[in-house]
């Protein structure tokens, strides 16, 4: 499990005019290997009448799953050049369709890996880069008497914090990247003279823009 991966930020559609031939580009954060499927097969089905709905995706299914199609343009001059994309920018759990609407102007070999390439380029470059994380949660519990010293030093450390929650204690909830659990549970101990209570909890991914 890496502790850092890129995917992209949001949705997007984007379109270029190449030699009068329409390349338009779908670009999708997804989940899994069977979410990009489908999201591909949606983008396929909208544009039956299309020349070409070429794809490639890599995802962190369990490991890395890659995939490309040509889509019956000549072998290596679609999928594998938006799947290069990809691969260039360290992009995970991103699908890319490329629709393409002929022109009557043949491009080529190498006019099509460029055409293809600069689409999958147009689309990351509209959709925005988020990087995405490893943290780990960790769950607080100190007295009432720490609580001013202890929500000073969570936030001086500019970790991800909940809002905190009172019972008869204080409860905070924070996110660390992980590996760094070690400096949140020295300060605590050290805050509360080695009373307060410190539990590391689940980890997941969070997002971090750039």
């Amino acid at each position: 499990m890496p502790t850092v991966y890129s995917t992209v930020k949001e949705y997007k559609e984007t379109e270029i005019l190449i030699q009068k031939s329409r390349f338009i580009t779908y670009v999708n954060r997804v989940e899994s290997e069977k979410e990009a499927v489908r999201f591909i097969q949606n983008i396929s089905r909208r544009h039956w009448d299309a020349t070409h709905n070429c794809y490639a995706y890599q995802v962190m299914d369990g490991q890395i799953a890659q995939k490309s199609s040509d889509d019956g343009e000549p072998a290596g001059t679609a999928g594998r050049p938006i799947l290069e994309v990809l691969k260039n920018r360290d992009l995970i759990n991103t699908v890319i369709v490329v629709t393409r609407y002929f022109g009557g102007i043949k491009l080529g070999a190498g006019g099509l890996i460029r055409a293809y390439s600069q689409s999958a380029s147009t689309g990351l470059d509209a959709a925005g880069i988020l990087d995405w994380v490893l943290h780990r949660m960790i769950r607080i519990t100190v007295n009432y008497s720490a609580m001013g010293k202890v929500e000073y030093e969570l936030r001086s450390m500019n970790v991800d914090m909940e809002q905190p929650k009172f019972s008869d204690k204080v409860h905070f909830t924070v996110w660390v990247p992980d590996g760094k659990e070690s400096t949140v549970t020295e300060m605590v101990a050290e805050q509360t003279g080695g009373r307060g209570e410190v539990i590391l909890g689940q980890k997941e991914y969070r997002p971090i823009p750039r």
